[in-house]
């Protein structure tokens, strides 16, 4: 199909037939009108390739069942594999997970950052977002401009996980070999340069002592872990 732009692009239902958009993205200042065509991306069902303070990782609309499938279909992980509610900030948090003032300020001392944190799901998330064992969810606050920006047109989460491909020791980082990989697996490529391979620092908050579940980019010394 062709945009009011003139350019070409592809609605989420031929994406089997259809090169992924890429789109080459300003980290510090991201362009407005990219930022709005990737939101609507996202909204019209598209799975897309964003960077992150940590790693690049892939993103759908938190409603989309269908996006979320291709999204496990990618990394070929099943359903105790805890996806992670992108937030703007600790308000947005606190709507999404159960968050006491323990946690709260723990959270507010990492946060923005490269941290993901285990939290109890609140009843604002369905069922299929959460672990369905434990009835928990991922939460992260990235220091990102294009995340933070794309948020704010969106105006609510972002689902997502690590662009950590099966076979792969570590996340893709290069926008090029993202591309010829995934063309015809997501709808959009956000090029933003290498934004690095270390995947964020997971830390489970449902218990009394945080425990460390994955040790990354964020010093887990915050948080009196080693």
């Amino acid at each position: 199909m062709v945009g009011l732009d003139g350019q070409f692009f592809c609605t989420c239902e031929h994406i089997a037939f259809c090169m992924a958009q890429f789109f080459s993205i300003h980290v510090k200042n991201p362009q407005p009108r990219l930022i709005r065509r990737a939101a609507a991306i996202v909204r019209d069902g598209g799975v897309i390739v964003y960077p992150t303070d940590s790693c690049y990782a892939l993103g759908c609309h938190i409603g989309d069942k269908d996006a979320m499938r291709r999204i496990r279909e990618i990394r070929r992980v099943d359903e105790e594999h805890h996806f992670t509610l992108i937030c703007r900030d600790l308000s947005e948090i606190s709507h999404y997970a159960k968050v006491d003032n323990r946690q709260y300020r723990l959270l507010r001392a990492a946060t923005p950052g490269s941290y993901t944190f285990i939290l109890r799901a609140s009843r604002e998330v369905p069922k299929r977002l959460q672990h369905p064992k434990r009835n928990t969810i991922g939460i992260r606050v990235p220091n990102h401009a294009v995340v933070r920006e794309l948020l704010s047109e969106m105006n609510e989460p972002l689902l997502s996980c690590t662009l950590l491909l099966p076979g792969d020791d570590m996340p893709l980082n290069d926008a090029a070999e993202i591309r010829s990989r995934l063309e015809h697996s997501v709808n959009l490529v956000l090029d933003g340069g290498s934004c690095g391979l270390e995947m964020t620092t997971v830390v489970d908050l449902t218990e009394e002592i945080p425990m460390l579940l994955r040790r990354g980019k964020g010093d887990p010394a915050l948080f009196g872990l080693h």
